[in-house]
This record gives C-alpha cells, structure tokens and sequence, in this order.
C-alpha cells in the first residue's frame, strides 16, 4: 500500500496544491491575482518534478488494478504539465489585456490537470470516468467564466448539454461491459474475453458506446457539432487550454480502453475508428475552407487532426502507438503557439480572431509574422516542419499494417486541408494590412512565443528525439 501512495504523489501534490491555490485566492485582494498565477505556475512545476522523480523503472499496477503508472502514463504526464505551464503564461496575458483576469481560471485548469493525469493512468473504466468528468466539469465552468458575453454561454450551454449526453454514452458502454464480462478492470476484461465464454454480440455493442463517447469528448465527426462553438464562443485562453493540454488525456483514454482493454476486438474497433478518421477528415478539412473566423477554423482543423490521430490507432502496433502520441503532442505545441498569436494580436478593444487581422502582418511586424508561417505550415504538414513528420510517423505506420486505402484517402484530405492554411500566410505576406498599429506585448510573451514557434521548426529538423520518447512509451 505504500508503494501505491508513492505512485500517487504527483496527484496528491497537485491536489493539495490546488486546494491550497484556491484557499489563497479567497482571500486575495490583488486585482492582478499575481500570487494567484504564481503559485499555479508552482503547483505545475512541483507536479512536473515529482512526475519525474517518482517514474517507476516499469509498468507497476496499483490499487487493485485501478492504477497504472508506466512510461506512457509518466511521459504524457510530464507533457501535460510542461504545455498547461506555456499555456497558463499566455492566458496571463490575455485574460490582463482584457479585464478578465480571474482566479478561478487558475484554479480550474489545476484541477483540469489533475483530472488530466488520473485518465493518463486509469487501469478501470471507473478510473478513467472519474478523470474524465473532473476534466469536463472545469472545462464546462472555464467555458462559462466570461458571463456578461452571450457567445460563451451560449458556447457553455451547448458544451455542458452535449458533454453530458456523451458522459451518458460512455457510461452505458461501461454497464454493458461490466454485464459481460462482470468486471471494470482491463486486464481482467482481457481475460474474460479470451476465454471465448461470453458472446461477442454484447461485447461490441458496449465497445459501439464506449467510442461514442470518446468521439465525442475528442470532438471526431459526426460527433463534432460542439467544437466550433465552444472554440469561437469561449474566451482566447480558454480556447487555448481546451486546444492543447486535453487532448493528450483524450489520446490516453483511447489508448487504455482500446489497447488495454479491448485488444482482443481489435477487428472491431479498427473498422470503427477507421469511418470515424475519414469523416473527420473530410468534415474537418471541407467546411475549414469555408470559415472567415480563425478560432472556428481552428476548431474545423482540430476535428481533422483528430482524424489523423486515429490512424496510428488503427494500425493497432505499439509503433502506431507512438506515431499516435507523436502526433497528439505536436498537434499541442502548434495549437499552443497559434492561440498564442491571436493573443499576441489582440487588444482590449479587438479580438484578433478573423483572417482579415492576419492581413499584412508581414509589413507591421516581420518576425512575428515569420513565426506564424512557421506554425501554419506545420499544420499543413509541410516539410521539414514538425507537422510534416507527424502526418509521415502516423501514415508510414498505417501502410506497415496494410491500410493502404485509407493512407491514400488521408493524403487526399490531407492536401486539402493545406489551402486553408496557405490562405493566412497569404493573407500575410501579400495583403495590405488594414491597420498600422503596433503589436503591443510584454518582452516575455514575446519571447515564450518565440521559443515555442522556433521549436516547431527545430524539432522538425530533428525529429528522432521525439519520436524515441514517444517510441520508449511502448517498447515495453
């Protein structure tokens, strides 16, 4: 049992953390909540820390088999922690500029995080429900924080009704499964399954259930109808946390329930995932063309992205696997510094949240607009940029295990999804900019952005590093 405890501190830390944040902010009188910022940033670190310094040298289930702590599960943990640090810095930023600056927006995202790394390590379905609505709880209240606006309640009704009925389908999934094989943990749901004793008929009905709900928590079509507005109805920093640091907890969720615990209809849940991927990417890609608002035709490319996520789940190989988390923390760091420019953009009187502000960014303010094209060519997936080698990990894994046609298709749709982002370096580098004003921001924000849009193209010069992390997370 100690050993089990010692697993957990990375959460206890961050709980006790976030409770001790929330507590200080109740009794701040600081307009600017600084304490309250700092000691969010603290609490991360601290987290981060202990996530490394108490890795287990393998995997170590817990808890009577609820618990699991492994390389995936450390490794993701660590990227949650890291990215939500990037992203609580330009929320700093933003919320300031625009009088929005709350505690609560801190506090939320702690125990968002927290919900974040309970999934990264759930071994049981109810492991992993627990994470889950911790996450979509705070998520739903950060969506709903600016309400004098029409927009994000609108944005948060809708959120929280949808959240809800696909929390209903996950978890009907679950009853299914525990009538079946008459338990909630993987390995004995594995095993059950094996045994050739129950009828497979119950078992991919509940399986049809669980990736409903998961699709819908990933925002995958046709379950995707709350992601456009809640991305433009919701504040910039809020867009910018749901973009990022959730979708790797998503990755993990699929991982551990399709993997972990239903590997034996891998079949299944192949031909699945792989309608699932060409409508997203299809719905994704198309209706982006369309779209004038760039927080909307983030959250159209975000749908797409997912698709290009399930490949590396389809091909069902741990090198899928890592194509898969490869692809998901790249995704992170390319959304993190594309928010991270409309935030740098905006003023407290503009939202710098359609195509036509990108227009001549080039003239107002080179570096930043050389930045920008480095992130949207990434998104493109345009060599040698890190985007590029994410589709390519993904893609080369999906043709080892013999989808040919549906690496085809995602090529397909992959080259249109390039018009859409060649249009704002269009937009930047060949229009006349319809304002002058210089960018206003901190030398820091400056900088952080800087940092993160040079990684992407650093990293996409070198992007075995990565990729060996990713593969170390399932070589076991």
């Amino acid at each position: 049992m100690r050993t089990d405890l010692i697993l957990l501190i990375p959460e206890i830390t961050l709980l006790v953390m976030a409770c001790l944040v929330l507590v200080v902010d109740a009794f701040s009188k600081d307009p600017l909540h600084k304490v309250t910022y700092w000691m969010a940033q603290l609490s991360l670190l601290l987290t981060f820390i202990t996530v490394i310094y108490y890795s287990p040298d393998y995997s170590y289930i817990a808890f009577n088999g609820s618990f699991v702590s492994d390389m995936m599960s450390v490794l993701l943990k660590a990227f949650i922690c890291a990215i939500t640090i990037v992203v609580f810095f330009y929320s700093y930023e933003y919320l300031k500029e625009n009088e929005l600056l709350k505690g609560e927006y801190f506090i939320l995202g702690l125990f968002a995080v927290l919900g974040m790394m309970v999934m990264s390590s759930a071994y049981h379905l109810l492991s992993i429900y627990l994470g889950l609505e911790l996450l979509s709880l705070s998520l739903y209240a950060m969506v709903a924080m600016q309400r004098e606006s029409t927009f994000a309640t609108e944005a948060a009704i809708k959120y929280f009704v949808l959240g809800a009925l696909a929390s209903g389908m996950l978890l009907y999934g679950i009853s299914m499964i525990y009538g079946v094989t008459g338990s909630l943990q993987f390995t004995d749901i594995v095993d059950t399954i094996n045994s050739g004793t129950i009828d497979k008929v119950y078992l991919v009905y509940g399986m049809i259930f669980l990736i409903v709900g998961m699709a819908f928590k990933l925002g995958a079509a046709p379950f995707h109808m709350w992601v456009p507005d809640v991305y433009q109805g919701a504040p910039t920093s809020v867009t910018l946390f749901i973009s990022s640091a959730p979708k790797l907890a998503a990755f993990a969720m699929a991982v551990r329930i399709l993997s972990d615990g239903l590997s034996p209809l891998i079949e299944d849940w192949q031909s699945i995932l792989s309608v699932l991927a060409i409508l997203s990417m299809a719905v994704g890609n198309i209706i982006a063309i369309a779209q004038t608002n760039i927080k909307r035709m983030l959250a159209y490319s975000t749908i797409a992205h997912v698709g290009y996520l399930f490949l590396g789940l389809i091909a069902g190989t741990a090198s899928g696997f890592a194509g898969s988390m490869f692809y998901i923390i790249s995704y992170a760091f390319m959304s993190m510094g594309t928010f991270g420019m409309i935030i740098l953009l905006g003023r407290y009187d503009l939202e710098a949240d359609s195509l036509d502000d990108f227009k001549g960014l080039f003239l107002r303010n080179r570096w930043f607009a050389f930045i920008m094209l480095c992130l949207m060519f990434s998104m493109a997936g345009v060599p040698p940029f890190l985007g590029f080698w994410s589709k390519w990990f993904v893609l080369k894994e999906l043709i080892a295990s013999g989808f040919i046609e549906l690496a085809a298709i995602s090529v397909f749709f992959s080259i249109i999804g390039v018009y859409y982002y060649l249009r704002i370096v269009k937009l930047m580098y060949f229009d006349e900019p319809e304002t002058m004003s210089a960018i206003k921001a901190t030398q820091q924000m400056r900088v952080v952005l800087t940092i993160n849009g040079i990684l992407i193209l650093l990293i996409g010069l070198a992007p075995n590093s990565l990729m060996h992390i990713c593969l170390s997370a399932f070589s076991g």
